[in-house]
């Protein structure tokens, strides 16, 4: 997911208490800089503010972060000469998403027809009786031992 130019996250949505990946290949990795720290926080004070250095791959500069119960992911970058990537003063800011907590009401829906499922049985059960019949008639047929019921005259 690319949400701002040059900065890819490995999820569609940002939501809170997850983990997410985040890829950075602004301008400090056009650069060729060697360190980036990402400085970042939650909520509009930004909250449990923490620096950490961010890895360097051949994709940019990457890193892991769990997101907090808040309303807003902010952070800025900056380099080994101490130079800021804040977004042009704006910094990097998005939105947390929150699951529903909530649980789910399931109402059962009574059968619509029951006498439908009823018939569909007695159907089925015809069906394999019938099979039955024609199985168990078959081999008698082939090898001649079929007698069958003579009526008794009467008299």
């Amino acid at each position: 997911m690319e949400l701002v130019k040059n900065i890819f996250f490995n999820t569609d949505k940002l939501t809170s208490n997850t983990k997410i990946k985040i890829s950075y290949t602004g301008k400090f990795f056009q650069d060729d800089s060697e360190e980036v720290h990402i400085h970042y926080g939650f909520g509009n004070t930004w909250e449990n503010l923490a620096e950490l250095p961010m890895h360097k791959t051949d994709l940019g500069f990457q890193i892991e972060i769990e997101l907090l119960d808040h309303n807003t992911f902010n952070f800025c970058l900056k380099n080994e000469k101490d130079e800021w990537d804040n977004n042009n003063g704006s910094n990097y800011i998005f939105t947390i998403e929150h699951p529903e907590t909530s649980l789910a009401i399931v109402e059962e829906a009574p059968i619509a027809r029951p006498h439908k499922l009823r018939k569909s049985y007695l159907i089925s059960k015809k069906i394999r009786l019938t099979i039955y019949k024609i199985i168990i008639s078959i081999p008698k047929l082939i090898s001649g031992n079929y007698k069958r019921k003579e009526k008794k005259a009467n008299a």
